[in-house]
C-alpha cells in the first residue's frame, strides 16, 4: 500500500518536535569539546561550595606513594599495586618476597621488594601517626572553623594513611580524587561531604595549592615528585599569596632520589631556595616542624585565647540561599 502523507503534516506542517533538552541536562553537550568550559568551572565552583559550606578555612596537605597498601599490622604484610590509582595488583613477580615463600620463587626483585616493604609501612605508620597528631592539635585552635584540615589525593598507601589518622582523632578530612582508567576509588576514611573526584589534574592541582598552608611530601613516585615540585615552584616564584611550610619526610629515601644540594651548588636553584623546605624523620620532628611554621606563619597576630565564640555546630553550615531566603529568587531547581 502506497505511503499516504497525513494531510495535517505537509510540508507546510511538519511533525511536532519533542522539548529540546535543557542545556545543563544535556549530556551530549557537557560531555562535548564545547562543554569543557563549563566542567572546568564546575571543578572549581562545586568544590568551593562544599568548603563554604563545611567551614574550611585551610587544609595540610599530605603527598605520598599510592602504590603500597598496609594490611593490618599485625600481619606486617604489604602488597604492591600495578599502578598508582589501581586497585589491582602487581604481577606476583613484582611482589615484594614472603615469608615461606621457597628461594625458586624469591627473585632478586622479590628480596628488594620485601625490605622496601618493611620501609613504606613504617611510613604509612608514621603519616597516620602524623595526621593524628596535627588533628588533635588543630581541633583545639579557636574559632568556627575547621583550620589546617588534612588532606590527601583520596586513594590508597599514603593518601589512606593521612586521611585515616585524621579520621580516627575525630576530624573532618579532605579526599581530592582523580578519575583514572584504573580502578582507584575513594579510602573509607575521607569525611563524605569532602570526598571529591576530579577529571582535570589541573583543577585537581588548584585545590591542593590555593588552601594548603603546609605540605608533607612522604615517600613517592611520579606523582608525588610532580605534585612537590610544583608547590616548591609556585612558593619559589612568590606566586603563591601565603608563606607555606614544606616538609620532606623521609631523609634516606629522599637524598637517594633527588640532590637537592646539587641543584643549590650548581647554580640551578638559589641557596636560599634550601630554605624553602625541611626534611623530617619522625612523626614528632615533623609535627613540631609544621606547628612551628603555621603557627608563625598564620596563627601569630589573629586573636589567640579560648573560643568565646559558639562552637562548631554538628551539621554544616547553612546555604546561602538557606541564610538569605527573600533576599534571593528561588527557582523550581
Amino acid at each position: 500500500m502506497p505511503n499516504t502523507l497525513d494531510p495535517k503534516h505537509s510540508a507546510e506542517n511538519p511533525n511536532p518536535l519533542e522539548a529540546a533538552p535543557l542545556a545543563y541536562e544535556n549530556d551530549e553537550f557537557l560531555n562535548s569539546p564545547d562543554g569543557r568550559m563549563l566542567r572546568i568551572m564546575a571543578e572549581y565552583s562545586e568544590p568551593m561550595a562544599r568548603f563554604r559550606r563545611e567551614r574550611i578555612q585551610d587544609t595540610v596537605v599530605f603527598f605520598g606513594s599510592a602504590r603500597f597498601r598496609a594490611f593490618d599490622e599485625a600481619s606486617q604484610q604489604l602488597e604492591l599495586l600495578e599502578n598508582t590509582g589501581s586497585t589491582k595488583l602487581a604481577p606476583p613477580e613484582e611482589q615484594p618476597a614472603r615469608a615461606g615463600e621457597s628461594e625458586e620463587d624469591t627473585t632478586e626483585l622479590k628480596h628488594k621488594r620485601a625490605e622496601a616493604a618493611v620501609e613504606m609501612a613504617r611510613y604509612y605508620e608514621d603519616a597516620r601517626t602524623l595526621a593524628r597528631l596535627m588533628t588533635e592539635w588543630s581541633s583545639k585552635l579557636p574559632g568556627r572553623r575547621h583550620r589546617f584540615v588534612i588532606t590527601s589525593g583520596g586513594g590508597p598507601g599514603i593518601m589512606e594513611a593521612a586521611n585515616r589518622g585524621a579520621w580516627e582523632a575525630g576530624g573532618k578530612t579532605i579526599g581530592l580524587n582523580i578519575k583514572l582508567p584504573f580502578e582507584q576509588m575513594p579510602n573509607p576514611y575521607i569525611t563524605p561531604a569532602l570526598n571529591l573526584n576530579f577529571h582535570y589534574f589541573f583543577m585537581r592541582k588548584y585545590w591542593f595549592a590555593y588552601l594548603a598552608k603546609a605540605l608533607v611530601v612522604f615517600p613517592g613516585g611520579f606523582g608525588t615528585l610532580d605534585e612537590m615540585f610544583e608547590l616548591l615552584t609556585l612558593a619559589q616564584t612568590h606566586k603563591l599569596a601565603k608563606k607555606i611550610t614544606v616538609v620532606i619526610y623521609g631523609s634516606s629515601y629522599w637524598k637517594n632520589v633527588i640532590n637537592l644540594e646539587l641543584l643549590a651548588e650548581k647554580g640551578a636553584i638559589g641557596l636560599k631556595d634550601m630554605d624553602l623546605f625541611e626534611f623530617a624523620d619522625t612523626p614528632e620532628e615533623a609535627f613540631h616542624i609544621l606547628r612551628d611554621g603555621l603557627t608563625m606563619n598564620h596563627l601569630d597576630g589573629e586573636s589567640s585565647g579560648q573560643r568565646d565564640e559558639e562552637p562548631i555546630p554538628a551539621t554544616p553550615a547553612p546555604s546561602a540561599q538557606e541564610l538569605l531566603g527573600p533576599d534571593i529568587a528561588k527557582t523550581q531547581s
